[in-house]
């Protein structure tokens, strides 16, 4: 008979059965785990009944707290009328076709069509077999090459992660074959001694058009990029990055898909952060704040060409042979479209763009720190870049684990963010008040005078 003793604490319990992803597995032995049982506003709340306010939006997509009475309604009054179906067949929820009219509606594309996962890795997955698919049946089957950057997050699935430009992924054997990473856009730490941003810009435009002269156009799919790199690190690209790229790739005819997983639906200002840096994709990646986080669903949302061109070759063979059990539930579609009305016309958006001086200011106060070289963000996402030495850009010791003693001591003063390398992320929910952000950067603020103190 196997064991069925349960450990007696939560900590226990989730340590005896949960295998963790993500996770420092030093910091879970020596401080163990927290245990969330709900949520209040921007409030995070454990087993031991503490309180944390959550400035990483759980995972970026709590964009609306916790405890939003429109969200919650709108799950509990789908799963009573119709709680769940696919999109296969021919046969959708009415749900997903009002949210599809609804997102090519808020997209900067005139025209298009969309296609629904279950999460942003999901949806940029689709989106490369969506590519390979298109190029092969217009005949050009050698236009398997993906192009992303160094610092790119794109997702977990085998393809998505390939696509991610960090080292981690190494440990499974990954990129694949065919994707490719260019110079991640970040001028603080890639540009050259001596090198103005100017310059820095010019290189990266370089560095594309000879990636594309070597490899041949003819065999690249497409390019991906965040609008600004988020799991990265938050990281904005130098200023003309997209302004200068952009043309290289049309000439060329590669498409160029915009990973707005963390950026779309508010997170930069504006309702996409391609929208932010004044550019029109051939398609959008989109996740996390699209349902708020009150559901799992990705979606790809083609523009006009692309979504035309795959309907000619889905035609030729009869059917786009992809999709999963739950793309378009309709419950993630009632939540979406709730989420979509709460973020452009609830009020949402424009609590973002009121409080995004006062986050600025705040970032930047605490960037005067000796031991924070960079502040870095934009919209309602930010970074601070911990150094030893500032002058020089030196980071610390690796062993010192930095952002993970920050973050570590900020939970001990009921602040959740995210360490990321050597950063510290901050992206509140779209929800926070004058007096919450204070309490995040008063919080974060002793956590940086108590950490560096012990290890500077």
């Amino acid at each position: 008979m196997p064991d069925t003793t349960l450990p007696n604490s939560w900590d226990a319990r989730a340590k005896a059965h949960s295998f963790f992803g993500f996770t420092d597995l030093p910091s879970i032995e020596a401080r163990g785990t927290v245990v969330l049982t709900h949520g209040e506003g921007p409030y995070v709340i454990d087993t031991e009944g503490r309180r944390y306010l959550d400035a990483n939006s759980g995972l970026w997509n709590m964009v609306a707290g916790f405890d939003h009475p429109d969200l919650t309604r709108a799950a509990q009054d789908q799963y009573a009328r119709f709680p769940g179906y696919h999109a296969f067949f021919g046969r959708m929820s009415d749900q997903a076709v009002m949210l599809s009219e609804t997102l090519i509606h808020v997209s900067p594309f005139d025209q298009g069509r969309v296609f629904y996962t279950n999460s942003g890795s999901e949806a940029n997955d689709t989106m490369v077999k969506m590519l390979w698919f298109l190029h092969a049946a217009e005949g050009r089957p050698q236009a398997r090459k993906i192009v992303t950057r160094g610092n790119a997050y794109h997702g977990v699935t085998a393809v998505s992660a390939s696509m991610t430009g960090k080292p981690y992924n190494s440990v499974f054997g990954l990129p694949l074959p065919g994707f490719l990473h260019l110079t991640c856009p970040h001028y603080w730490r890639e540009g050259l001694p001596g090198e103005s941003e100017a310059d820095f810009l010019n290189r990266l435009v370089a560095e594309l058009e000879e990636l594309i002269a070597n490899e041949g156009a003819d065999t690249i799919a497409g390019f991906f990029a965040e609008p600004v790199q988020g799991a990265g690190g938050v990281i904005p690209p130098v200023d003309g990055y997209f302004d200068a790229i952009l043309p290289v790739l049309r000439a060329h005819g590669i498409p160029v898909i915009a990973d707005e997983v963390i950026t779309g639906f508010g997170r930069t200002g504006a309702v996409w952060g391609c929208e932010s840096y004044g550019f029109v994709p051939d398609a959008i990646i989109s996740s996390k704040a699209l349902t708020a986080g009150y559901f799992p669903m990705g979606a790809v949302i083609l523009g006009p060409d692309l979504s035309d061109r795959l309907q000619r070759a889905t035609q030729a063979i009869e059917e786009f042979p992809h999709g999963f059990t739950a793309s378009g539930h309709p419950v993630g579609c009632a939540v979406a479209l709730a989420a979509i009305d709460l973020v452009l016309n609830g009020g949402l958006l424009n609590n973002v763009n009121r409080i995004i001086p006062r986050f600025e200011a705040g970032l930047a106060k605490l960037a005067q720190h000796d031991h924070i070289g960079e502040w870095r963000g934009r919209g309602l996402m930010g970074a601070l870049e911990a150094v030893r030495d500032k002058s020089t850009k030196t980071p610390f010791e690796s062993d010192l684990s930095v952002s993970e003693r920050i973050a570590n001591t900020c939970t001990d003063h009921g602040l959740i963010c995210r360490p990321l390398g050597q950063s510290i992320v901050l992206c509140p929910p779209f929800i926070m008040n004058d007096a919450q952000m204070d309490e995040m950067f008063d919080k974060l603020s002793a956590a940086l005078d108590q950490v560096f103190a012990e290890i500077a």
